[in-house]
């Protein structure tokens, strides 16, 4: 049985454009490959870090939201741990209200997208 799934990692900001859509790829393609559903995807982008990690202080911020059986995450978060890009993560398990609460703040999301008209000048 599938269970759903959210995963933010923090990679690394010495990578280019590139290569942090390089290292995406090859997570949502793990979790394909192993029978799992990608539900949702966000790019949060560079942010600052509350504390310095490995030296660091800005990462590249992505959210994982997907459907997998209970191994895979273990499977998952060895992939994180080898990866030198990924300088933390973090997979969350989501019950019923969280997945009901992950889909209001995207219905929100994109509503609001859709209500911003481009500037006319």
């Amino acid at each position: 049985m599938l269970k759903q799934y959210e995963t933010v990692f923090i990679a690394t900001p010495v990578l280019s454009e590139s290569q942090m859509k390089e290292a995406v790829a090859k997570y949502t393609d793990l979790i394909k490959d192993n029978g799992g559903e990608i539900v949702y995807e966000e790019d949060w982008g560079l942010r600052k870090l509350a504390y310095t990690i490995q030296k660091k202080t800005t990462g590249f911020y992505h959210l994982i939201e997907f459907k997998a059986t209970p191994e895979f995450v273990s499977k998952l978060e060895i992939q994180f741990r080898r990866d030198e890009r990924i300088i933390r993560f973090q997979t969350v398990s989501m019950d019923k209200n969280a997945v009901a609460y992950a889909e209001r703040r995207r219905a929100k999301r994109a509503e609001a997208n859709n209500n911003t008209k481009p500037v006319e000048e």
